[in-house]
């Protein structure tokens, strides 16, 4: 059985790492090279770069920024923002990335799925599902959808999606725990990988959320302070969560 994963998230807004609460409210904090480098040096498992203002621009993902953070890296990193064709995808992983994450397009036009699995491989797409109070948001939680979570990642994985990345909305940033109900039932409705997004706060919260899901993802909890990823794992063991050795 794999292990599960700690995978820093870096949520990028005008070549910048930003952080907010709630998707509102982004502040600065940092260069998203050097904090995926700094992620990398500590141990993460895998990295994710979301350009969080690529859709509501309606512009491609940096693909640039993904060329040096492949050269700054020895992990697979995941992409995403702004993807909206097979060949948005195949220009991010020719650039360096191991996957590329979709959340808007996919929504708009779910065929998406089965086209990006045909030219990449299931196991380069990522679907990134937004949710606030129990349905399905898209454009970085502008737009409401009438999808629920559960429907909507099942549908995803028979389209052809390897991943889930299942973010709450309500606990994103809060430093609160994760939406473990949430996280625990789409877990459940799906056969494929679910990263549980939004609301680490302590080593607790990531233990909690790994009893349910196979990855968490970490921002807030790691952003001023890269080198407490290396105690997190540590925490997680005495905890009794068998993680990696960094």
């Amino acid at each position: 059985m794999p292990f599960p994963r700690l995978i820093p998230c870096l949520d990028v807004a005008g070549d910048r790492v930003v952080k907010g609460v709630r998707f509102r409210g982004l502040r600065d904090v940092g260069n998203p090279v050097e904090l995926g480098a700094a992620y990398s040096d500590a141990g993460a498992d895998e990295l994710v770069f979301l350009d969080v203002q690529a859709t509501l621009e309606r512009r491609s993902t940096l693909v640039e920024l993904v060329r040096r953070v492949a050269e700054r890296l020895q992990i697979p990193f995941t992409v995403g923002g702004g993807v909206r064709s097979a060949g948005d995808a195949e220009t991010l992983l020719a650039a360096g990335a191991d996957k590329v994450a979709v959340n808007s397009a996919a929504l708009q036009r779910p065929e998406l799925l089965t086209e990006l699995a045909e030219r990449v491989g299931t196991q380069a797409v990522v679907v990134a599902i937004d949710v606030e109070r129990g349905t399905v948001r898209s454009h970085a939680g502008t737009v409401g959808t009438s999808r629920t979570a559960m429907g909507w990642a099942r549908e995803a994985q028979e389209r052809g999606a390897g991943e889930i990345l299942l973010t709450s909305i309500d606990a994103d940033g809060t430093r609160a725990g994760y939406d473990i109900e949430l996280t625990a039932a789409v877990a459940a409705a799906v056969d494929v990988p679910v990263i549980a997004s939004g609301g680490a706060g302590t080593t607790q919260h990531v233990a909690d959320a790994l009893e349910v899901a196979q990855a968490a993802l970490l921002a807030s909890i790691l952003h001023e302070d890269a080198a407490r990823l290396g105690r997190l794992r540590r925490e997680l063991r005495q905890l009794g969560v068998v993680v990696r050795d960094a």
